[in-house]
């Protein structure tokens, strides 16, 4: 199953970074093999949003649809991603934004195991590099919609 945990400084502020992370529903535009978002339902408990998303994911042959519990704690400045349906035996992703001199530390972490062995072992040969690519394509995007060193 495979896991993944990195820290990256980055030049935007934690609440900026925090807001990135929390729109799954922009996740299309700019995260590579994301095909499409659904937002099914919203609900916020202070200074929680508590969302149910559809993403699909695809990669060349590899086509998928899941479904998680997305939890944003502005408070807490974390952004927890929760399996819910798919084909997964588990999802777990977790972002927290720690304000640091000149922008913020991106700590992420991601653990995965896919039902099917097929999947899994399709997926286990680049997996290094998409989740690189993947923590990238949300530092790009910052790049996008704050410019150089918006902190």
């Amino acid at each position: 199953m495979p896991s993944h945990k990195e820290t990256r400084h980055v030049p935007f502020s934690a609440s900026d970074m925090f807001a990135l992370v929390a729109a799954v529903d922009k996740y299309p535009e700019f995260l590579p093999w994301c095909h499409g978002a659904r937002v099914r339902s919203r609900e916020i408990s202070g200074d929680k949003e508590i969302l149910l998303a559809d993403l699909l994911i695809a990669y060349k042959m590899f086509r998928e649809r899941f479904t998680s519990r997305v939890t944003a704690d502005r408070a807490a400045m974390t952004v927890d991603a929760d399996y819910v349906k798919g084909p997964f035996h588990h999802l777990d992703n977790h972002w927290h934004f720690e304000p640091a001199e000149n922008g913020c530390f991106v700590h992420f972490s991601v653990d995965f195991e896919f039902k099917s062995r097929t999947l899994e072992a399709l997926i286990a040969g680049v997996f290094a590099k998409a989740v690189d690519r993947m923590v990238e394509a949300f530092i790009e995007r910052a790049y996008v919609l704050y410019g150089e060193g918006a902190n």
